[in-house]
């Protein structure tokens, strides 16, 4: 099985289309100016001095390459002629700076080119990897192969240097993002070199003592043999990174230690570790995965580029696998704790991801995340990841076998597919996620199509196989999925002590939470009622419903305590989806609260 190219897929208006519209207008336009102030496009000239503004870092030249990748896939939809020879100049400026030996780094050959390779957590490797995204995008979409002959040159210096000599001080990279990289480069080149890096990279980790000098053991999954992991741990971007690059190296060698170590760690993620929103990386210390159950809310980390890596690692083990469970946890990011990481007008950011925002104990506490999204972040990695998310959305939408197709996302669509070596055109037509209809026509020979029933969709009634409702489709035939839409109350399992007697509330995909903004204060007071008048409402400005319910809280008092009573004072709460809080003002929120 594989996943369709995203290419195949023309989204229409809805709420992906407006999200495509977004990106294409507004936030690849945020990304560059910001950049563009900051001085990152300008490192890549390599001629930074001593008391010149905007000193280059270790860093930086993942941003560019990322926000290049992103406007390669948006050129390759439309012609973007502007964006085209922005990034023409800059690829230029890599290839004038490169070394004959193809090394190249802004920051190391600007400040110290001598000290290349000594710091395995200095990025070089990882800024590689993205830069090999880049390339593959770029030369896809515009048939120009600067960049990827660039990073073909550097990548082999790499072989010579990790495989061959075994030079460097350290043997695997701190920060993780080549080695997928690098399987993405093999499918294209189909270069033994370029499978046999990965390889090396992906079996060297935590079997070397090099790289044990380097300290950070599990916060750079570098504590045991990828083989044997059955926890999830370290820092989460990194982590998901990896276990995307091995779910790949997996299915490439037919490795079946690989395949049951992700198995294991998609099994510890999803079951343990995972916030209602779809956010990774718990613990603010490291921006790491946590043990068990340690879900915090107003001091959890949910790094925006922690959940775009699990979105990779499920879409790499849905091509292993027909189950709707890898579906499941890519529409909870997609719908949640991904777009959460930007606004609505396309212009700000947000790095993490709490569930819970508490100015007042913010002011004391000595983590205080931001509390509205901010233009720019001195460590800028999740502005262009979500630029190149949001510009390949429909990467994971569907997943092909022969003749057999499975929807993995909703999103309305025109799809092109190729079924009995014939072109075939699958339209999906939907309102999603605002209501539950789906409908499919089908122009081709005859195929199976397979439908992810969302696990949130207790209430469908049809016949499933491993999530999915089957349907066999000929030219001309249409088929309607419609799932029932209810609000439901979620709760937490019992040893997440944080949410214990408190519910989350998620319609369809969208979770939703309260703003003080709309609900006053003390949010934490606040109880829904279950049986209360429910309103659900689209309103201007926020792609998915508003739901209005019925709530009461305790009346104010001067008094410390009081005998327990049954006083309340009754209104109507408004709970927005998570993803578009912090959109007005700097504002109290709550996703967890009571329910009677």
């Amino acid at each position: 099985m594989k996943n369709l190219e995203f290419q195949n897929v023309k989204l229409k208006d809805g709420f992906w289309g407006f999200y495509d519209r977004l990106n294409r207008e507004t936030v690849v336009k945020s990304v560059y100016d910001r950049f563009l102030e900051t001085g990152r496009f300008d490192a890549l000239r390599c001629d930074w001095k001593e008391g010149s503004p905007n000193k280059p870092h270790i860093f930086w030249d993942s941003d560019v390459v990322k926000w290049m990748e992103g406007v390669a896939y948006l050129t390759e939809q439309k012609s973007e002629p502007q964006w085209e020879a922005l990034v023409d100049e800059m690829i230029q400026n890599i290839a004038d700076n490169q070394r004959a030996d193809g090394y190249f780094n802004s920051y190391y050959l600007s400040i110290d080119p001598s000290k290349r390779f000594t710091n395995r957590g200095h990025h070089e490797l990882y800024c590689l990897g993205h830069a090999i995204e880049a390339a593959l995008a770029y030369q896809r979409a515009t048939g120009k192969d600067l960049l990827l002959n660039c990073v073909l040159k550097y990548v082999d210096l790499v072989y010579k240097i990790f495989v061959e000599e075994q030079s460097a001080p350290f043997v695997t990279p701190g920060h993780e993002e080549i080695e997928l990289a690098l399987l993405k480069l093999y499918e294209v080149t189909k270069n033994q070199k370029h499978l046999d890096l990965a390889r090396f990279f992906i079996n060297q980790r935590g079997c070397n003592e090099k790289d044990l000098a380097f300290g950070y053991t599990e916060h750079t999954q570098n504590h045991l043999p990828l083989r044997e992991l059955a926890e999830a741990g370290g820092h989460a971007v990194r982590a998901c990174y990896l276990y995307t690059a091995m779910a790949m190296l997996a299915k490439t060698d037919d490795d079946e230690g690989l395949k049951a170590a992700c198995h294991r760690l998609f099994h510890d993620i999803t079951n343990y570790k995972l916030s209602v929103t779809g956010g990774v990386g718990a613990d603010h210390r490291g921006e790491e995965f946590s043990y068990k159950y340690d879900l915090p809310n107003s001091d959890t980390y949910n790094e925006t580029c922690a959940a775009i890596s699990l979105a990779m690692f499920a879409g790499e083990m849905q091509e292993m696998e027909a189950d709707s469970k890898y579906g499941d946890v890519i529409e909870r990011v997609y719908y949640n704790g991904f777009i959460s990481g930007l606004s609505l007008d396309g212009e700000k950011f947000f790095y993490t991801n709490p569930l819970e925002i508490d100015r007042k104990k913010y002011a004391r506490s000595t983590y205080q995340p931001i509390c509205e999204r901010v233009k720019v972040f001195s460590c800028s990695c999740c502005p262009p990841n979500v630029v190149r998310m949001l510009a390949s959305i429909p990467r994971y939408a569907y997943t092909v076998d022969g003749d057999t197709v499975y929807c993995n996302q909703f999103m309305n669509s025109e799809t092109t597919l190729s079924i009995g070596g014939k072109d075939a055109v699958l339209t999906q037509t939907t309102n999603y996620p605002n209501d539950g209809k789906i409908t499919f026509r089908y122009q081709g020979e005859p195929m199976t199509l397979f439908v992810r029933i969302p696990d949130w969709c207790v209430e469908y009634q049809g016949a499933t196989e491993k999530g999915f409702a089957k349907f066999n489709l000929s030219d001309g035939d249409s088929v309607t999925v419609d799932l029932p839409m209810e609000v439901h109350f979620i709760e937490s399992n019992p040893y997440n002590q944080d949410n214990s007697g408190r519910y989350a509330v998620q319609r369809g995909p969208i979770v939703y939470c309260m703003e003080e903004i709309d609900n006053g204060e003390n949010l934490r007071d606040v109880t829904l009622l279950e049986q209360g008048n429910l309103r659900i409402a689209t309103e201007e400005g926020i792609p998915a419903p508003v739901l209005y319910l019925d709530a009461e809280r305790r009346p104010a008092t001067d008094r410390l305590y009081s005998l327990k009573n049954e006083t309340r004072v009754p209104f109507t709460a408004r709970l927005i989806p998570y993803f578009a809080f912090a959109n007005r003002e700097a504002s109290d929120m709550l996703v967890w609260t009571m329910v009677k």
